[in-house]
């Protein structure tokens, strides 16, 4: 071991501590990443001058009506006379599903260039009622490209998962988010978001839905939050949320905490005077930070 009284190199430097990469990433440095998280997005949300949004949940799976369309024929294989393999015919299946379903994506496509359209002509110093999404395919995609279509800024807050979900290209790039932690994602949907709309979905879906109904039900948002949830057939299917009330586990009122739809138009007329008759025709003032989501204490 060198004897450092006889060493004339000096030591080399230690690095700053907020450009240290092994404590940044280390458990310990934790809560750095955390606040990050918090801080970096409202940055960016303050330069873009963004007021508040419209969160559009639903399947990553869907697809376009001419994507499901091909995918059916090719694995239809019009002329052909033998009798697919069962694991080829469960993929057929799948397949005629993803083409009906395929109308929930252009639904929520057309919903978001209306909404954007009728946003961008309020009158505002912000951008008000910004489209936005959880970045990946599916609805989300469809709702990132209806708003784009319409020439309006778009939101994706992307999660980083073990498999990749790449951010679709319609959203607006400095608006393109990756977050690591699944609760500062959510926080960032429900900070700014005026109003929701649940298109048909899976496990994800039904919890961004139900965990917005809870705050709701339970006061701690001092706003009002539009909940419309898209497509009767499907979720009359899959929730009964009429026996939550027979059963005892819910109020008939908080019935009241959403609103159904079965076309963009419906859908929109709901936002439309609901984000109008509370977020709009009341007085407001001016903060220099993004509005936020106001709890009770």
């Amino acid at each position: 071991m060198d004897d450092p009284e006889n060493n004339n190199s000096p030591l080399a430097a230690a690095p700053l501590a907020y450009d240290n990469k092994g404590f940044l990433h280390s458990p310990d440095g934790r809560v750095l990443r955390i606040l990050a998280e918090y801080m970096e997005p409202l940055t960016r949300f303050r330069r873009e001058r963004i007021q508040d949004t419209v969160v559009f949940f639903g399947s990553a799976r869907f697809n376009s009506h001419s994507a499901a369309q091909n995918q059916l024929e090719l694995l239809e294989k019009p002329g052909s006379r033998a009798l697919a393999p069962p694991d080829q015919q469960e993929k057929v299946r799948l397949a005629r599903a993803g083409l009906e379903m395929a109308r929930y994506y252009e639904d929520a496509r057309r919903l978001a260039y209306m909404l954007t359209k009728w946003s961008m002509a309020v009158p505002s110093k912000r951008h008000r009622f910004v489209v936005t999404t959880g970045g990946g395919p599916g609805i989300m995609e469809a709702a990132n490209l209806g708003a784009w279509e319409a020439g309006g800024k778009t939101i994706g807050l992307n999660i980083r998962l073990p498999y990749e979900q790449m951010p679709n290209r319609y959203i607006t790039p400095s608006l393109n988010f990756e977050f690591h932690y699944f609760f500062m994602r959510k926080y960032w949907f429900a900070y700014l978001a005026k109003a929701l709309v649940i298109f048909p979905g899976g496990f994800g879906t039904m919890d961004e839905l139900f965990e917005i109904l809870t705050l709701a039900q339970t006061e701690k948002l001092a706003k009002r939050i539009f909940v419309v949830i898209y497509g009767r057939d499907y979720w009359d299917s899959i929730i009964n949320m009429d026996a939550f009330v027979e059963k005892g586990t819910i109020s008939r009122q908080d019935k009241d905490l959403y609103r159904m739809a079965d076309t963009p138009e419906e859908a929109f007329e709901i936002l439309r005077d609901g984000l109008t008759r509370f977020h709009l025709n009341v007085p407001h003032h001016p903060e220099k930070a993004p509005e936020i989501t106001k709890t009770r204490g």
